[in-house]
């Protein structure tokens, strides 16, 4: 019998998740709350690119989350204001699964492998205490530069793409699309503006349908929605790096939130996961204590995702200034690799 230090966790979405799952399998004792439970829709792009992959074979949850019915993804398009299009396979492909399907899933592999999962429950006690891992997702920022930032999400059906995700850049945000089984599909979008919408619960298949006249309104002119599908998210902000000193030990969007424009955002909360992994089971075994544990974690993730995060800022930045996303258009036909700019990986 081992005498492992415990490890608590705050939080059960995708990190948390992947956390709990990969520490089991190290034989450390978990216990996750979940303020939830599963299943439940989170606003989210709902497919898994770059090093994420590697991460889901290492968790031995490829291969189930393909029996659930993932479809892989080998190409995108790209839909720009000026009307250009571009079409190109992504440098890896990229799996697509409702969320919905993959968090009731990866709750239960934890539940399996021996980890202590409490549903609808909250922490009672200091979140920044020893073995007390932070997973409780984005800091709310009412404005960001001046901006309010908000995602819509939800599936429909009678959707028809020309490629496997699509990305409809539309006037102050962008809307991506993919297929999630033989007949749904996400639709998921970043949005921003200067004033509060009091009407947006009501009115949000308009909002996230894109303008009158766009490719977007197209798409999804004769989609049939599953309402209750439907989710929103505001106060939102996108970080430049990770924070430069922490002495806790958090992952994925508690740790730093990355631009939805980079298609990361599934595979870095799993990569601060396998990254938290390691220090975590030497602190469980007693070969590191806390603080050191966490100071190698903070350099760890500064070293994997500062570059990532900073490239998303400033391609977001750019691309939604007014009239910039058309030129990228036009100077990405140059540059064949430019996919890599959104789906890039360490």
């Amino acid at each position: 019998m081992n005498h492992f230090r415990p490890v608590t966790i705050i939080g059960g979405g995708l990190a948390g998740l992947a956390l709990g799952i990969a520490l089991r399998q190290r034989q450390v004792p978990v216990t996750l709350h979940e303020a939830g439970s599963y299943p439940r829709h989170r606003v989210c792009g709902e497919f898994i690119s770059g090093d994420g992959l590697a991460i889901l074979k290492q968790l031995g949850l490829r291969k189930k989350i393909l029996e659930a019915g993932a479809r892989i993804a080998r190409n995108a398009a790209f839909y720009f204001s000026n009307g250009k299009v571009l079409q190109r396979q992504l440098p890896r492909p990229a799996l697509c699964l409702s969320r919905y399907k993959l968090d009731a899933l990866m709750a239960g592999e934890f539940r399996r492998l021996g980890g202590e999962l409490r549903e609808n429950s909250r922490h009672p006690g200091e979140l920044s205490s020893e073995g007390m891992v932070r997973a409780t997702g984005r800091r709310v920022q009412i404005r960001a530069d001046g901006w309010r930032w908000f995602g819509l999400k939800a599936h429909a059906r009678n959707v028809e793409l020309q490629a496997d995700l699509e990305l409809h850049f539309i006037p102050n945000g962008y809307v991506g699309l993919c297929r999630l089984d033989f007949a749904t599909f996400n639709v998921c979008g970043l949005f921003r503006t200067r004033q509060s919408l009091p009407t947006l619960g009501s009115q949000w298949k308009n909002a996230i349908s894109g303008p009158e006249d766009s490719t977007l309104r197209l798409r999804l002119a004769t989609a049939q929605w599953d309402e209750s599908s439907f989710c929103a998210v505001a106060g939102l902000s996108f970080d430049r790096a990770c924070p430069s000193r922490s002495l806790d030990c958090a992952v994925g969007d508690t740790m730093a939130v990355i631009s939805p424009l980079a298609g990361n955002g599934m595979s870095m909360a799993m990569e601060s996961a396998s990254l938290a992994a390691g220090e975590l089971e030497a602190y469980s075994k007693g070969t590191l204590n806390w603080n050191s544990a966490c100071q190698r974690l903070n350099r760890l993730r500064k070293a994997t995702f500062d570059s990532r995060l900073y490239q998303a800022w400033w391609l977001q930045r750019v691309l939604m200034t007014p009239g910039a996303s058309g030129a990228f258009a036009v100077l990405a036909r140059g540059f064949p690799l430019w996919p890599r700019l959104f789906f890039g990986t360490r």
